[in-house]
């Protein structure tokens, strides 16, 4: 038998730089300020266009269009590096790449010159807009119409939960020029200032508390059809392959928070002391917390497979990208919930990150596809072959 290489599974020479450059940012620019975010409801638009300016805003938009053309591994490195200071703020920024990437995917050379630009560095930024309040996880029923009417269509209609509604620049929105169904639906890019476009209030939310969500409201917008991405017809196979993507960030912010939550209470078991010793030299929190490392590390694992996977156009990425989303979606939520319950009364209270990373990491399991979806994709997929 051929022995295996102990090394076959490491990460590359530049994947180690990239993942590098993220922690020392994130080591310098979000860490120290992310319970503040929290706490305030900051927005904190000046340290994203920073992430935007090593090239985190465009990992994946490839490099004839100014991004830095890297994989979808890179990408949840760098995800996972800036959740571990705050999954808020890494998962808005993992939104924006995912609508950058369907614009240069999926779009003709005229609306990619007019809006990579300006995407690529985090001038501008970008929300993806499927959900709508009356269609959540069937995405495919969605109601927004978009009416062809000579060199325009005229968009009518609302989307919910949208990552930066109202503070970001470009829309890319799912809309119905045809039949019911996902064959009738076609993808706008849709400015913040053209005529016609608002936004609800500011959602109240459990966590995520360093972006704003809100409903985007069309009424009657005129968008040209050259901000069309893709044919007539292909915007739900295009929400699709950008949620492929999408998942798989998700996935990581929850493996970045989720690794932060396990590092803190290690320090805090080390410390704590009752019944005249430290917590940690418990054969119960010793237990704990080798579960969580053990269930952290295989959702790392899977996710950076399925990730290889996406890169690689492979024909089962779809399959691997929501086992990884559903996965390290899961593990995450319940890494920090033990996390928090090894530190006791004192991970309820603020002063720690523990309670942060709780409610930042519990949406993780509904967007993007929410986790009961991932296992509809998955044994749809099984059952296919």
């Amino acid at each position: 038998m051929t022995a295996l290489d102990p090394h076959a599974f490491d990460l590359t020479e530049d994947q180690h730089a990239i993942q590098d450059v993220a922690r020392r940012f994130t080591a310098d620019e979000i860490t120290p300020h992310a319970a503040h975010w929290d706490a305030h409801g900051i927005f904190p638009i000046e340290t994203i266009r920073k992430a935007g300016s090593l090239g985190f805003g465009a990992i994946y938009v490839s490099e004839k269009s100014g991004g830095i053309g890297l994989g979808r591994l890179e990408a949840a490195l760098v995800m996972e590096a800036m959740a571990y200071g705050c999954p808020s703020t890494s998962a808005f920024i993992s939104i924006h790449n995912m609508a950058a990437w369907m614009i240069d995917r999926f779009g003709d050379a005229q609306v990619r010159k007019n809006y990579l630009p300006k995407l690529v560095g985090m001038d501008w930024i970008a929300s993806y807009c499927l959900t709508e309040p009356g269609s959540g996880s069937d995405a495919a029923a969605l109601r927004t119409t978009a009416v062809r009417d000579g060199d325009h269509y005229v968009v009518t209609g609302s989307k919910a939960f949208i990552s930066g509604g109202g503070v970001n620049d470009l829309y890319v929105t799912m809309v119905r020029t045809g039949e019911e169904g996902p064959r009738g639906i076609s993808c706008l890019v849709i400015e913040k200032d053209m005529a016609g476009v608002s936004f609800g209030a500011n959602e109240r939310k459990l966590g995520w508390k360093s972006q704003p969500t809100a409903q985007v409201h069309f009424d009657g917008v005129r968008v040209p059809v050259a901000n069309r991405v893709g044919a007539e017809g292909e915007g739900f196979r295009i929400a699709m392959a950008g949620l492929d993507g999408g998942r798989l960030n998700i996935g990581a912010c929850s493996l970045g928070g989720a690794q932060r939550a396990l590092d803190e209470a290690i320090a805090h078991v080390r410390v704590r002391r009752q019944f005249g010793k430290a917590i940690a030299d418990f054969q119960n929190t010793q237990f704990m917390l080798a579960d969580m490392e053990t269930e952290l590390q295989a959702a790392r694992a899977l996710l950076y497979l399925a990730a290889a996977k996406v890169t690689a156009g492979a024909a089962d990425k779809t399959r691997f990208a929501a086992m990884a989303k559903r996965l390290a979606t899961d593990t995450g939520s319940s890494v920090v919930d033990r996390a928090l319950q090894l530190f006791g009364g004192y991970g309820y209270l603020m002063d720690y990150p523990v309670e942060r990373l709780w409610r930042d990491l519990r949406v993780h399991r509904i967007l993007e596809g929410t986790n009961e979806i991932m296992r509809v994709i998955i044994a749809r997929e099984l059952l296919r072959q």
